[in-house]
């Protein structure tokens, strides 16, 4: 196999990465407040277009506020005490800062890995692993 060939072989083995932070739109948070609790009504959705646990967003969250919670059998976050849309949005945003967003690269093409008791984010756009604080 010449070199040619292995570069034909690795390009081809090579996944297809769009280009552009357009592509990685997390969608706004819909909340509304239910007595002393904020109800976020589409936290599924949030957590499919992270690619992520929505146990870890959700503690992410409760940490992040200051507040405790649950998903509830429909799927919502249900935060305790009164949060509004900007006060979420901004707690999704670091953490897709934090457990989405390659350091190096930019891109939200990655995993958290555990790797000897830490959690890693590995990208598999540009191979790139960083540790992350929990």
């Amino acid at each position: 196999m010449d070199y040619d060939d292995m570069l034909d072989r690795a390009i081809e083995d090579t996944p297809d990465i769009e280009s552009g932070t357009d592509r990685f739109d997390v969608p706004a948070p819909d909340v509304r407040q239910e007595g002393n609790m904020t109800v976020y009504e589409n936290f599924q959705a949030t957590v499919r277009r992270l690619d992520r646990e929505e146990e870890h967003v959700m503690k992410f969250l409760q940490d992040e506020l200051g507040t405790s919670g649950h998903i509830d059998e429909s799927g919502r976050a249900r935060l305790t005490g009164e949060f509004g849309q900007r006060r979420i949005s901004e707690a999704i945003d670091a953490y897709t800062e934090e457990f989405v967003i390659c350091s190096e690269c930019g891109l939200p093409d990655t995993r958290l890995i555990r790797e000897q008791g830490a959690i890693l984010l590995r990208c598999e756009a540009c191979g790139a692993r960083s540790a992350t604080s929990g």
